[in-house]
């Protein structure tokens, strides 16, 4: 029987937390700000992480920007807090990676409610000319 998650979805998994922690209670750069961990990626030999962020004020380029440069100096600190906290043989590399899958499906969303309401506009509008 094959196992259902592999090792390194576990200590993604596990990361994800620690992350999330580490940033809300030990980083106190204000560049970054209120950052959410979206999902990490593992690769297989646990050498490297990619951590994906998303931001509370994501409307602002010049924001994210720089939240971005404050959680890039703030990586070897974060790992070396994550690996106190986790124990594992090697601690990933953390790569960090703005996440904007939230705000595209709330404009892909947008967009479709827009596109529905005039849908039913036109329908009313031809239910009237008849």
């Amino acid at each position: 029987m094959a196992r259902e998650f592999k090792r390194a979805d576990r200590v993604a998994q596990e990361l994800q937390k620690e992350i999330a922690v580490i940033l809300q209670r030990e980083v106190k750069d204000p560049r970054i700000g209120m950052v959410t961990v979206s999902d990490v990626e593992v690769t297989r030999d646990l050498a490297y992480a990619k951590v994906f962020v998303t931001f509370l004020f994501d409307n602002d380029q010049q924001y994210i920007d720089q939240a971005m440069k404050g959680l890039e100096k703030a990586a070897p600190y974060i790992r070396t807090l994550v690996g106190k906290a986790m124990r594992l043989r090697i601690v990933p590399e953390l790569r960090f990676v703005y996440d904007n899958t939230l705000i595209e499906g709330m404009r892909m969303s947008n967009l479709v409610s827009s596109v529905v309401r005039e849908d039913e506009k036109r329908h009313q509008e031809d239910d009237k000319a008849e």
